[in-house]
Protein backbone atom coordinates (compact mmCIF):
# COMPACT_ATOMS: atom_id res chain seq x y z
CA UNK A 1 0.00 0.00 0.00
CA UNK A 2 2.95 2.82 0.88
CA UNK A 3 4.30 1.65 -2.42
CA UNK A 4 1.73 2.57 -4.44
CA UNK A 5 1.25 5.61 -2.36
CA UNK A 6 4.78 7.08 -2.86
CA UNK A 7 4.44 6.36 -6.86
CA UNK A 8 1.23 8.23 -7.21
CA UNK A 9 3.17 11.29 -5.04
CA UNK A 10 5.98 11.10 -7.53
CA UNK A 11 3.51 10.35 -10.39
CA UNK A 12 1.96 13.82 -9.60
CA UNK A 13 4.94 15.96 -8.26
CA UNK A 14 5.16 17.67 -11.84
CA UNK A 15 1.89 19.48 -10.92
CA UNK A 16 3.28 21.45 -8.60
CA UNK A 17 4.51 24.21 -11.53
CA UNK A 18 1.72 23.08 -14.24
CA UNK A 19 2.72 25.44 -16.26
CA UNK A 20 6.21 27.05 -17.88
CA UNK A 21 5.71 30.86 -16.10
CA UNK A 22 5.20 29.00 -12.77
CA UNK A 23 8.16 27.50 -13.16
CA UNK A 24 10.18 30.20 -13.90
CA UNK A 25 8.15 31.82 -11.02
CA UNK A 26 9.72 29.22 -8.75
CA UNK A 27 13.32 29.78 -9.87
CA UNK A 28 13.55 33.13 -9.74
CA UNK A 29 12.02 32.71 -5.73
CA UNK A 30 15.26 30.52 -5.39
CA UNK A 31 17.60 33.10 -6.98
CA UNK A 32 15.84 35.74 -4.66
CA UNK A 33 16.11 33.59 -1.88
CA UNK A 34 19.61 32.82 -3.05
CA UNK A 35 20.86 36.60 -2.82
CA UNK A 36 18.29 37.79 0.19
CA UNK A 37 19.46 35.03 2.03
CA UNK A 38 23.54 34.55 1.11
CA UNK A 39 26.57 36.34 1.81
CA UNK A 40 28.29 33.77 -0.59
CA UNK A 41 26.10 34.07 -3.35
CA UNK A 42 26.02 37.95 -2.63
CA UNK A 43 29.87 38.45 -2.64
CA UNK A 44 29.63 36.05 -5.73
CA UNK A 45 27.30 38.09 -7.98
CA UNK A 46 29.38 40.98 -7.46
CA UNK A 47 32.19 39.73 -8.30
CA UNK A 48 31.23 38.14 -11.15
CA UNK A 49 29.46 41.10 -12.05
CA UNK A 50 33.02 43.28 -11.83
CA UNK A 51 35.04 40.74 -13.76
CA UNK A 52 32.75 40.69 -16.14
CA UNK A 53 33.45 44.14 -16.59
CA UNK A 54 36.68 44.10 -16.41
CA UNK A 55 36.33 41.92 -19.22
CA UNK A 56 34.26 44.42 -21.63
CA UNK A 57 36.33 47.17 -20.91
CA UNK A 58 40.16 45.02 -21.75
CA UNK A 59 37.99 44.15 -24.67
CA UNK A 60 38.58 40.16 -24.24
CA UNK A 61 37.11 37.89 -27.33
CA UNK A 62 33.89 36.77 -26.94
CA UNK A 63 34.93 33.18 -26.25
CA UNK A 64 37.38 34.40 -23.40
CA UNK A 65 34.31 36.40 -22.10
CA UNK A 66 32.12 33.06 -22.49
CA UNK A 67 34.63 31.51 -20.46
CA UNK A 68 34.42 33.78 -17.47
CA UNK A 69 30.53 33.96 -17.87
CA UNK A 70 30.61 29.95 -17.68
CA UNK A 71 33.27 29.56 -14.54
CA UNK A 72 31.14 32.59 -12.56
CA UNK A 73 27.84 30.90 -13.11
CA UNK A 74 29.40 27.42 -12.18
CA UNK A 75 30.55 28.63 -8.80
CA UNK A 76 26.69 30.68 -8.53
CA UNK A 77 24.78 27.20 -9.30
CA UNK A 78 27.02 25.73 -6.68
CA UNK A 79 26.64 27.81 -4.05
CA UNK A 80 22.73 27.23 -4.63
CA UNK A 81 23.04 23.77 -4.21
CA UNK A 82 25.20 24.30 -1.76
CA UNK A 83 22.10 26.29 -0.15
CA UNK A 84 19.48 23.30 -0.58
CA UNK A 85 21.75 21.15 0.65
CA UNK A 86 21.79 22.65 3.80
CA UNK A 87 18.25 23.34 4.02
CA UNK A 88 17.58 19.74 3.37
CA UNK A 89 19.78 18.57 5.75
CA UNK A 90 18.26 20.74 7.74
CA UNK A 91 14.93 19.43 7.37
CA UNK A 92 15.85 16.19 8.02
CA UNK A 93 17.74 16.16 10.80
CA UNK A 94 16.73 19.47 12.41
CA UNK A 95 18.95 20.79 15.53
CA UNK A 96 20.46 17.73 16.13
CA UNK A 97 24.43 17.12 15.52
CA UNK A 98 25.04 14.08 12.92
CA UNK A 99 28.08 12.97 11.43
CA UNK A 100 26.48 12.54 7.97
CA UNK A 101 24.74 15.93 7.97
CA UNK A 102 28.28 17.47 8.83
CA UNK A 103 29.96 15.51 5.78
CA UNK A 104 26.87 16.42 3.43
CA UNK A 105 26.83 20.34 5.08
CA UNK A 106 30.99 20.47 4.21
CA UNK A 107 31.24 18.50 1.14
CA UNK A 108 28.44 21.04 -0.64
CA UNK A 109 30.85 23.99 0.90
CA UNK A 110 33.64 22.24 -0.59
CA UNK A 111 32.54 22.02 -4.12
CA UNK A 112 31.51 26.14 -3.78
CA UNK A 113 35.66 26.68 -2.89
CA UNK A 114 36.92 24.03 -5.74
CA UNK A 115 34.62 26.04 -8.12
CA UNK A 116 35.45 29.85 -6.79
CA UNK A 117 39.15 29.05 -6.67
CA UNK A 118 39.20 27.34 -9.95
CA UNK A 119 37.20 30.27 -11.03
CA UNK A 120 39.30 33.04 -9.28
CA UNK A 121 42.29 30.97 -11.35
CA UNK A 122 40.96 31.27 -14.43
CA UNK A 123 40.21 34.86 -14.26
CA UNK A 124 43.58 35.89 -13.77
CA UNK A 125 44.78 33.74 -16.56
CA UNK A 126 42.02 35.64 -18.48
CA UNK A 127 42.40 38.75 -17.34
CA UNK A 128 46.26 39.77 -15.67
CA UNK A 129 47.91 39.46 -19.62
CA UNK A 130 45.79 42.01 -21.60
CA UNK A 131 45.62 44.12 -18.29
CA UNK A 132 49.37 44.26 -18.12
CA UNK A 133 49.11 45.11 -21.28
CA UNK A 134 46.77 47.90 -21.21
CA UNK A 135 48.80 49.43 -18.22
CA UNK A 136 52.28 49.38 -20.60
CA UNK A 137 53.50 46.96 -17.99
Amino acid sequence: MSQRRGRRLRAGAWKVAGDLPASFRYAAQGLAYGFASQRNFRIHVFTGALVFGLGLWLQLPTAQLAVLVLTVAAVLVLELLNTATEAVVDLAIGRQFHPLARIAKDCAAAAVLVAALSSLMIALLLLVPPLLSRLGL
